[in-house]
């Protein structure tokens, strides 16, 4: 028995040490983990996050953008049509004024004075003509005692008279709207603007300063241009109705008002190659003031089942534009594209692209054709930034 411990400690031992020496060889030595890796193949690479959005079939308007100049409708500077002093300014700078409302009032003494004049003239000569008319009866009823001379020259003493009354009563008239040019009324419906003169000065008929200027802004016009390539396509789209105008700030950021095309201009400027156009806006909330200069957007037509994508999917480069796309097995495929127009953060693909398909419109700045994406779409609430991982 004592010579039998050592022996099977021996063979334990050997055991033990055989059975490390294989697992090493096998698990521990580098050859064994080359191989591991030669059966496992390289290590994948990591998804690239991008977001995407779906290629769209819709109508798509077309828009001519452009700068404009806000004119008012119909602009007038008030003048004096007589000379005097000036007794009363009833309105006040900035006022909305209606028409034929009283403006400014002018000393009229001496226009109702040349008026009192007319009038007794007038009487005085239909006093004259009853007299001539009793003169004429008179010498008719004498008849033969009176002669033929007498007679006529009675009637064209009358006859006299009754062209004199003709001219006083235009004398009247005359100096009646000549009164009237003392209460200077506002000849249309509109703004009135800084005054020019003051109360007591004196104002003259000959002069071409004036008193105050009036502006009509309801309704109120925009004058702006478009190439002249694109006036076969306004004249179409007018012959369909009035065109939609859109007024917005000069940034674009802000919609002031909609209105109608009105007047394309009956000639091209050669010089800039543009067509003048006039737009006519309501302006009830008086969002347009004369001489504001705004941007404009003439709706021209609408493509009718256009392939729509965002902006930010189209690409630049030396070749032309590119969009990338993700597949089914969420890889990127690149394809060259055409784009017609692109307004409002859209873009109409005329080669390229098929509704249905998802372009990448974010983090394309990492993508390589083929390359394993990982997608997120952005969220179609507006109130929400949050984006959707598919």
């Amino acid at each position: 028995m004592k010579k039998t411990r050592p022996i099977l400690w021996i063979l334990i031992i050997a055991a033990v040490a055989s059975a490390g020496y294989y697992g090493w060889q096998k698990f521990g030595s580098p050859e064994a983990g080359k191989a591991q890796t030669a059966q496992k193949g390289p290590p994948r690479p990591p998804a690239i996050p991008v977001s995407v959005s779906p290629v769209q079939k819709t109508d798509f308007p077309v828009y001519l953008t452009g700068l404009g100049t806000v004119q008012g409708f119909n602009t007038v500077q008030v003048r004096s049509r007589v000379d005097g002093q000036i007794d009363k300014i009833a309105f006040t700078e900035g006022q909305i004024v209606k028409q034929d409302e009283l403006l400014v009032s002018i000393d009229p003494r001496p226009y109702q004075a040349a008026l009192d004049q007319a009038k007794a003239k007038k009487a005085q000569d239909e006093a004259n003509l009853a007299n001539a008319n009793l003169e004429l009866q008179r010498a008719m009823k004498l008849g033969e005692f009176a002669t033929a001379q007498r007679v006529d020259t009675q009637r064209s003493t009358v006859a006299q008279l009754n062209a004199q009354i003709a001219a006083d009563e235009a004398a009247i008239a005359n100096a009646q709207t000549q009164l009237d040019y003392t209460q200077i009324k506002a000849p249309i419906a509109g703004v009135a603007g800084l005054r020019l003169v003051d109360i007591g000065n004196i104002v003259n008929a000959s002069t071409q300063t004036g008193i105050v200027t009036i502006s009509q802004v309801e309704p109120i016009s925009v004058i702006f241009t478009a190439p002249e390539d694109q006036l076969p396509y306004i004249s179409e789209g007018q012959k369909a109705g009035a065109l939609k105008v859109i007024a917005f700030t000069t940034d674009g950021k802000k919609t002031l008002a909609e209105g109608k095309l009105a007047v394309i201009n009956n000639q091209v400027d050669t010089t800039s190659g543009t067509i003048r156009l006039k737009a006519v806006f309501d302006n009830k909330e008086h969002t347009l003031w004369p001489g504001q200069s705004v941007s404009t957007r003439l709706l021209v037509r609408t493509l009718k089942d256009a392939t729509v994508v965002p902006d930010d999917a189209v690409q630049h480069s030396t070749n032309g534009l590119y969009a990338y796309t993700v597949n089914q097995e969420n890889k990127a495929e690149v394809h060259k594209i055409r784009v017609s127009y692109a307004i409002d953060g859209r873009s109409v693909v005329d080669e390229g692209l098929s509704p249905g398909q998802q372009v990448i419109t974010g983090g394309q700045f990492k993508v390589q054709p083929g390359s394993l994406v990982s997608t997120a779409v952005a969220s179609s609430d507006p109130s929400q930034n949050k984006v959707r991982q598919e």
